[in-house]
Parts: C-alpha cells; structure tokens; sequence
C-alpha cells in the first residue's frame, strides 16, 4: 500500500475525519453539487497539506511518520532553488504533472483536480509566503 492510502486511514483515526473537497449546493438551486471552494490559500494548505507536511510546512503533520518518505519541507523551497520560488513547478506539482524526486511516484496526494485555478493560486502564494531565508 502506497504511503498516502496508508495515511489516509491514519488521519481519520487521528483526527476523526477526512478533509475533502467542500461541496456546495449554489443558493436557490436544487440539487445542484458543483464542486466549489471558497478557501483562502491558508485554509486550503490546513485542510489538504498540513496533515502531511504540518501547519508551519516543515514536514512533520500528523501523519508523516506512517509515510515511506518523509515529506519536504515546503519552508525552505526558495532556498533549494537559489533564492527563487518556482511557482509554476510548484503548481504543476500540486496538479500532479510533475513528481518530485523525493515523492519517487504518485504517492503525493493529487489535490489539484479539486481546485479552481484561483485556488491554486492562492495555494501556491501561501506556500511562497511561509519560505525562510
């Protein structure tokens, strides 16, 4: 069992509950079930990233230590790229276009079919903005 359907079951032995997509009915409608999401880039990194990677983004969430890999620190991407951050690698990664090295597969949950572009944005913001020199 990959490392992220193991920790799956962990988090909601944990935590009691699974972070998914919010599914909103739009006002004034039937039942309409369009996925939507109306999170800042914060709440979104809580509900989807910490439980891997930890509020402060340093790797250690409450499931890391059930995983085959521990997960990057995403605090300190800026400073593995020279001082830069690839946001676009950084969205592209998310998405699930590109693995990192130290995912080795697919085993990175793919979040990013769940997000708008917006969402993805802001995601990739807030993950800019928690990078220490």
């Amino acid at each position: 069992m990959s490392g992220w359907k193991l920790a799956i079951p962990i988090l909601i032995v944990v935590t009691g509950f699974i972070a998914m997509p919010q599914e909103k009915v739009p006002a004034g409608t039937g039942n309409s079930s369009s996925k939507t999401n109306d999170l800042s880039g914060a709440e979104t990194y809580r509900i989807y990233c910490a439980s891997c990677h930890g509020m402060d983004g340093k790797g250690a969430g409450l499931v890391a230590a059930a995983l085959k890999k521990t997960p990057p620190d995403l605090t300190q991407i800026s400073k593995r790229n020279n001082g830069q951050f690839p946001a676009s690698h950084i969205t592209r990664t998310i998405i699930g276009n590109e693995i990192e090295a130290v995912h080795g597969s697919h085993d990175m949950p793919i979040w990013g079919h769940y997000f708008r572009p917006v969402e993805l944005l802001a995601l990739t913001e807030y993950i800019r903005s928690i990078q220490q020199k």
